[in-house]
Parts: structure tokens; sequence; C-alpha cells
């Protein structure tokens, strides 16, 4: 039996129907979205033509869900921080949350993290603190050029770079290779990006074992996650990301990704949800 609506229901429901209709359309990317990513332990990986790991991995179990495409490739860490600077990356992922950062895009956090100091294991004692760093004034330090810890990481930085203690690498294997030939003493970056970099690299990978990691007061947990572009991206088109990867974040996919990955022992003192 056929079941009638007045005119004024009719009209209601045929109003909500045209919502969600409009909903709907609202929720997809109105174009293809540009990210560029640089390696970046097991979080961003090369493998061929192939970019695999952690955040690809994500990228691309959304993009199955969701109306948007992401469109990825590969470039030295140094260029795709000018690329998001001057609004030629939609999406800077992965990214520790800083003032710089915040002044040009849109910051949504997946994670917890902090650098920690970064050394071939020794019989030297444990450093506690950036001040102790500074002070071994013979320890020569190398960095990953375009990392950003936030602002005592690039206080650190500058005194560094006086005492002209302080050299640059494009990335963390070439990192991990400076510190295996003796040519500097220690590094500061993220635990899981390290180590990450080093396996499976018949260079270093030897290192796995005798790698040190220690916290420094100066450095404490912070955030990483990613920035949606200031510049880039439509006011609509950057609040359907913001939602989707707020979703993504609620969800815990990203921890549960890095248990996947990595060891517990490196999670332990660079990483939690």
């Amino acid at each position: 039996m056929y079941k009638f609506f007045p005119e004024s229901r009719l009209v209601c429901v045929l109003a909500s129907l045209a919502m969600c209709a409009s909903f709907s359309a609202e929720a997809a990317c109105s174009r293809k979205m540009n990210v560029p990513m640089a390696t970046t332990g097991l979080s961003v990986m090369a493998q061929g033509n192939d970019i695999t790991g952690i955040y690809p991995e994500m990228l691309r179990n959304i993009a199955s869900k969701e109306d948007c495409i992401f469109t990825m490739s590969l470039v030295p860490r140094a260029r795709l921080e000018l690329l998001f600077e001057n609004g030629q990356a939609d999406i800077l992922i992965p990214a520790t949350h800083t003032p710089k950062r915040d002044e040009i895009g849109t910051f949504i956090p997946l994670i917890h993290n902090r650098a920690t100091l970064i050394s071939i294991q020794s019989n030297r004692p444990a450093l506690k603190s950036l001040q102790e760093l500074i002070a071994q004034r013979n320890a020569r330090v190398v960095l990953v050029r375009g990392y950003d810890y936030g602002p005592v990481y690039q206080s650190l930085v500058t005194e560094l770079s006086r005492q002209a203690r302080l050299s640059w690498e494009a990335d963390p294997v070439s990192v991990a290779r400076v510190l295996k030939a003796g040519a500097a003493d220690y590094t500061i970056m993220a635990s899981s990006i390290f180590a990450g970099a080093i396996q499976g690299d018949a260079r270093v990978d030897d290192l796995s074992e005798k790698t040190r990691y220690e916290a420094l007061a100066e450095l404490p947990w912070g955030e990483s996650g990613l920035y949606l572009s200031k510049k880039s991206l439509s006011p609509e088109d950057k609040q359907v990301l913001q939602d989707i990867f707020e979703r993504a974040a609620n969800s815990g996919i990203v921890w549960k990704s890095f248990q996947r990955y990595y060891k517990a022992e490196v999670l332990k003192d660079g990483i939690r949800p």
C-alpha cells in the first residue's frame, strides 16, 4: 500500500535530500592534491619508482575511501620545504609542528614525537641537555638540511654554526654515513627517522645495533603530523582535507602503522600516540 505525504512534508523531504546531496558534493576535493615528499625513515620510502611507507600508505587508504586523489612525488627535503613555502605543495607530510610553519600552513597533529641526540655507542657519559652538548667544544654535529624541531633547535643551530662545529647533509642516510666515518660525533632527529633510514641500507645498516639515543631536557615531546597550505588550497578544499585528516588522526591509524613498521625500543624514546 502506498503512503502519500502531505505537500508540506514532501517539500521538506525533497529539501533534506537536496541538502544531503550538497554535503556529499562538498565532501569531494575539487582537484588532485599535490603532495611532494622526502624520504623520511620508514615514514616515506623510495623503492624504485614507488613511494611507500607509513604516510603514503595512509594517503592511499584515504583516497580509496574519500573522493580525493593525492599525487605523490619524491624531492629532497630542503626542496620540499621550499615548495611548501612557495605554495607549490598542497600538503607537507610528515611535519613537526613549529611556529615558522604555522605562518604558511594549518597544522593537523597525527602523532607525538621528539627529537633525540643520536650517536654511535661509546663509553662517554650520557648527555642530558643541549647545554652539555654545547659545552663539549670538540664535539661535531651533523644535521639534515630542512629539518626543524622548533625554536630551541634553531637556537642550537645558530650557536653551533657560530662555533664552526656544524655540518649539513641532505638526508638521514647521509648523516648516518658521516657518523659511521667518524666525521661527526652527534646528530639530532626523531629516533624513528634515523632507525628507519639505516634499516636495509647496506652502507649503514650495521649501525642498527650500535646506535645510542638520548633524550635531552630542552627537546620535549611535540606534535608531528601534516600541514595544509594556506597559499595553494581553496577554503573549500582546505576544509574537506581538514575533516578527512582529523578523522584519520582520531582513528589511531598512524600509531598502529608505526607499531607495525618499528621495533618497540625505537618508538619508546621518540614516538607515542
